[in-house]
């Protein structure tokens, strides 16, 4: 139990440091928190809010997935490679992507809500 218990404050320890320090997840932060207030005031219904939670999480851990890879490449290659570049940069992508879907189905969620 005391070993579950450490692997879970590592866990919470790496999102605390993902928060601290990339603005990127400070702004996905921000944005769940702006989307949830939003989802309250428009009674979301279940099926909405497991969409909405899902992408906030989704994109929540491809963040860290992608400072994660950020750090190992920057470990692994401190000097500037054109292959270290186009790992950092396809990671980043992913993240730009899942980013755009999140918004899109964020939009699909909410726009009935505004205007029915």
């Amino acid at each position: 139990m005391r070993r579950l218990l450490r692997s879970f404050s590592f866990a919470f320890a790496g999102i605390g440091a993902g928060i601290r320090t990339q603005a990127n997840m400070r702004i996905h932060v921000a944005a769940a928190i702006i989307v949830n207030v939003a989802g309250v005031i428009a009674h979301l219904e279940r099926i909405e809010w497991l969409v909405i939670i899902l992408m906030q999480a989704a994109v929540m851990a491809a963040e860290l997935v992608n400072t994660a890879i950020e750090h190992v490449v920057d470990l692994a290659s401190p000097e500037q490679q054109p292959l270290a570049k186009a790992a950092k940069d396809t990671a980043a992508g992913a993240v730009l992507i899942l980013a755009i879907a999140a918004v899109i189905i964020g939009l699909i969620v909410f726009v009935p809500h505004i205007w029915p």
